[in-house]
Parts: structure tokens; sequence; C-alpha cells
């Protein structure tokens, strides 16, 4: 059986459709759900969104959320 070598990507660089080539994008957290997380990329240049990503929970166990 083959071990799993990568579990995930980041994206470096997405094509942009204002700009019109590709460009370094940054990743920020947009969303926290039960699920998994959702991550915007924007481009780094002129801040307009060229994707998103969702990671799922790499567990089953439960969602601890600790008020402060």
């Amino acid at each position: 059986m083959k071990s799993e070598q990568y579990r995930d990507f980041d994206a470096t660089q997405l094509y942009c459709p204002t700009c019109r080539q590709a460009v370094p994008v940054r990743k920020r957290l947009l969303l926290v759900l039960t699920n998994g997380e959702k991550f915007d990329y924007t481009c780094a240049y002129c801040g307009t969104s060229v994707g998103d990503k969702m990671v799922s929970n790499r567990d089953d166990g439960p969602l601890i959320i600790r008020d402060r």
C-alpha cells in the first residue's frame, strides 16, 4: 500500500482576470465550519478574488471552541 506523500497543496500563483496574467496570491481564512475551513485566494496586486479552497478536518474528533 502506498503512503500519502502530499495531503494538501497551497497555490502560490493563479490567473487574475483583472491583471490578465498569473500573479502571486495571498491566502486568507474566510470561514471556519464544522467540517473544515474555507480559504480565499486574492491577487497580491489588485486584490481581486481569484479562487477559494476548502480544507476538510483531518480527524473526526469534536470541534472545541473556547470562549475567552
